[in-house]
């Protein structure tokens, strides 16, 4: 967060960055674009330099905002490389350039980018990955809508869905997970004033994904994603040095389906969730069979409606993507320090059982301390 004073937060990540174990990775999380993200990470960058490490721009789009714009200052900039594609020349970070440079700490902007076709790597977090195993310090900034398993929760949100993502994956990589965060009304005055879009596109943006209710929510996710960062962080940490546990709160986890019946399932857990005062989350597993484009109409419709009663009542809905439903669940559960789970159980054969075996065995077997509900349900 960035409640501290710059020096201190500065002086911080120093004595962080001097650490000699790996490289570290800072990612800057706004809500939406005009935050403040690039920003703050070129000023971070400069306090860096002034104590006395190498930090250099990788890559930085200021989308022409004068305040951002002269952030950069005197920051080493490494020219982009230019790549002809299609008949027009495309500039993206200089990967080998910034290698060869070796900084002690790299800012690359934009994390969610897809690169030119025939790049190296297709999307700019994989770019940035082999940075790190380079040995060089990274700070980086995306937002909110690009994260993975929001990516959803957000177009629904705003009517927006953006194409480019970076898998969640990620995030258990960095260091330091930081929130930029401005009022809502702070945000739209700068969208008023020219401060995030052109001219010609502020009625429309205010009208649309920059409205009250929206920025609300998206504050409300971006605010989550980084509690939840800092908490595994913190975790992490404890069990490496062998700590006892800190004190967990309880989260519940509705197992959610393209079954018509599943709306049990999800009150169910909603009763749970509040008789615990528990934050809670509805999670559907997108199995190949169940993809975008494969899953039949009448499955898709069914989970549609179980979305929407699930963010009704208040649920975090994710979704997420595993070649099996007891593997994307095990991993949900154990990444989100999941301590109760509501599921719905069919009426299934013996056959059926030992062909395919039992999600809920399974996931007692390699999630043992989380307590399990059964909720029957009709195939």
């Amino acid at each position: 967060m960035l409640s501290e004073p710059p020096d201190a937060a500065a002086d911080r990540l120093l004595a962080r960055l001097q650490n000699p174990d790996r490289a570290r990775l800072r990612i800057y999380i706004g809500a939406a674009p005009g935050v403040g993200k690039t920003y703050q990470m070129l000023r971070d960058a400069h306090l860096l330099r002034e104590r006395g490490l190498d930090v250099v721009i990788a890559f930085v789009e200021t989308y022409g905002r004068a305040d951002t714009e002269a952030q950069v200052g005197s920051l080493e900039v490494i020219p982009l490389a230019r790549v002809p594609y299609r008949g027009v020349v495309i500039e993206e970070m200089d990967l080998d350039a910034v290698r060869a440079r070796r900084p002690a700490v790299a800012v690359v902007d934009e994390l969610a980018h897809t690169n030119v076709p025939g790049s190296r790597h297709v999307k700019r977090f994989e770019d940035v990955l082999e940075l790190l195993d380079a040995g060089i310090h990274v700070m980086t900034a995306v937002n909110i809508q690009h994260i993975e398993t929001l990516n959803d929760t957000v177009a629904r949100i705003t009517g927006v869905r953006v194409r480019e993502t970076v898998p969640d994956t990620f995030l258990d990589r960095a260091d330091e997970v930081i929130n930029v965060d401005v009022t809502t009304e702070e945000l739209r005055d700068r969208l008023r004033q020219g401060k995030v879009y052109r001219p010609d596109k502020i009625e429309q943006a205010l009208a649309s994904f920059f409205r009250k209710g929206n920025l609300s929510a998206l504050r409300e996710l971006a605010l989550r994603v980084v509690a939840d960062a800092v908490g595994d962080k913190a975790a992490s940490y404890r069990v490496r040095e062998g700590l006892e546990p800190a004190f967990i709160p309880e989260r519940v986890m509705v197992c959610m389906s393209s079954n018509p019946e599943n709306a049990r399932v999800i009150r169910t857990g909603v009763r749970i969730a509040g008789r615990l005062g528990a934050r809670w989350y509805a999670v559907y597993v997108e199995t190949p069979r169940e993809a975008i484009g494969r899953i039949a109409p009448t499955d898709r419709d069914a989970l549609a409606r179980n979305i929407e009663l699930a963010e009704t009542l208040g649920a975090t809905v994710v979704r997420v993507k595993a070649a099996r439903p007891a593997e994307g669940l095990i991993a949900f559960a154990r990444r989100e320090g999941i301590t109760h789970v509501v599921f719905g159980q069919s009426q299934r054969s013996r056959w059926q059982l030992i062909v395919h075996g039992s999600v809920i065995d399974r996931f007692l077997t390699d999630v043992p301390d989380a307590t399990v509900q059964v909720v029957p349900v009709h195939a």
